[in-house]
């Protein structure tokens, strides 16, 4: 399989994932009985808990303020970590969410860099997009736009953000190193990059990095922290720190990603 078509292919097996999820919670909202959404890593490889029987995916990772402060979005989140709370947010910065699903980190963004400041959202996925604009109207959070776009191809200009921020989605593109490149590339010079993701062990075995349903879930495509941090290095990022917040997998666990452009 080429390269082109081998992007094709995770694309839409991520696409179909997440507009099933965004479907799925929409419907629950309409009809008045919403319940966190399944997370990223709801396939049938891969569980949403510890062996301890605690959350390690979606809502359950924000504290009550910062789920009541997103209006119920967050109650959608996919995510394996709280991005907004390491990415020290302030009034007047744009904000870009890398995979924004249903809108939470983007609104709890927006609530940050206001006065004078915006958040965006980008995701591929326009049932995720209709449901992310629902939430921002509901919460009648005006500094907020979300674009439809892939990752290696951010629809901005650049120079055109001072903070990257992404939950849990980075390790779902086909080429990571593109993504960070295109991060640093809409980043203003001492712009920031934070966000939580999925890094592999360096033994995650074969069997789960070939299945299709495992990457969907944020567990198969993951880097390994010098994977990673190499990654970072070759986009022209700086001041890198990579540390794991807690496992979520096997051979996998969720860490925190912040680095300098």
């Amino acid at each position: 399989m080429d390269d082109a078509s081998r992007t094709h292919d995770i694309r839409e097996a991520v696409r179909q994932r997440y507009a099933q999820a965004a479907s799925a919670f929409a419907l629950r909202e309409e009809n008045g009985t919403a319940q966190p959404a399944a997370s990223c890593c709801g396939s049938p490889t891969v569980t949403t808990t510890d062996t301890a029987g605690r959350d390690v995916f979606g809502p359950a990772l924000y504290d009550t303020a910062a789920l009541g402060s997103a209006d119920g979005a967050l109650e959608a989140s996919l995510g394996c970590g709280v991005p907004t709370a390491v990415a020290d947010l302030q009034p007047g910065e744009v904000v870009l969410d890398l995979g924004s699903g249903a809108g939470g980190d983007v609104l709890l963004s927006a609530r940050r860099v206001a006065p004078g400041g915006r958040a965006i959202g980008l995701d591929m996925t326009p049932e995720m997009l209709e449901l992310a604009r629902a939430h921002a109207e509901a919460a009648g959070v005006t500094n907020v736009e979300f674009l439809q776009g892939y990752l290696e191809d951010i629809p901005l200009p650049a120079g055109s953000v001072d903070v990257v921020i992404s939950n849990c989605v980075i390790n779902l593109a086909a080429d990571k190193a593109l993504v960070l490149a295109e991060a640093a590339r809409v980043l203003r010079p001492g712009g920031r990059l934070a966000v939580s993701d999925v890094v592999a062990d360096p033994d995650m075995d074969d069997e789960t990095r070939a299945d299709m349903a495992s990457w969907t879930g944020c567990i198969a495509g993951a880097l390994t922290e010098p994977e990673y941090r190499r990654a970072l290095e070759a986009a022209g990022f700086e001041d890198i720190e990579i540390f794991e917040t807690h496992r979520v997998h096997a051979h996998a666990g969720a860490a925190i990603v912040r680095a300098r452009r």
